[in-house]
């Protein structure tokens, strides 16, 4: 049995270059940065009633993160971190955040409408 020349390194040309072509491609960018958004989220619904300041710091340093790096922030982000300022009474920063999020996802403009009515008192406030 013999295998000629070419036909050994078609077997073993085509496996490289087929590497070689999927090593070229690059991975699109993620549409948003998550960092560990989710993980505050899911925790503050597990552990509600605490830990505020600590889920505040970390969604605080993700802001910072994405900011360097250029990346948006994900839905609802802005007003995760508003909920938190009003838990621990940081007012300004409230009304900041819920606009902020407003502004970037125009879609949830009535939502936060209403969520800044009722938090600066001109709706009703629990």
């Amino acid at each position: 049995m013999t295998i000629s020349i070419k036909t050994a390194l078609r077997a073993v040309a085509a496996p490289g270059i087929l590497l070689l072509a999927t090593a070229c491609v690059q991975q699109p960018r993620p549409l948003y940065y998550w960092g560990g958004y989710q993980e505050q989220v899911y925790d503050y619904f597990k552990n509600a009633g605490g830990g505020f300041e600590k889920q505040i710091i970390a969604l605080e340093a993700d802001t910072e993160k994405a900011r360097a790096t250029g990346a948006q922030l994900p839905p609802g982000f802005h007003a995760h971190l508003g909920l938190l300022y009003a838990q621990v009474g940081k007012e300004n920063q409230v009304i900041q955040q819920l606009e902020t999020e407003k502004t970037l996802y125009p879609e949830s403009a009535k939502y936060m409408d209403f969520l800044i009515a009722r938090y600066s008192g001109s709706g009703e406030k629990k």
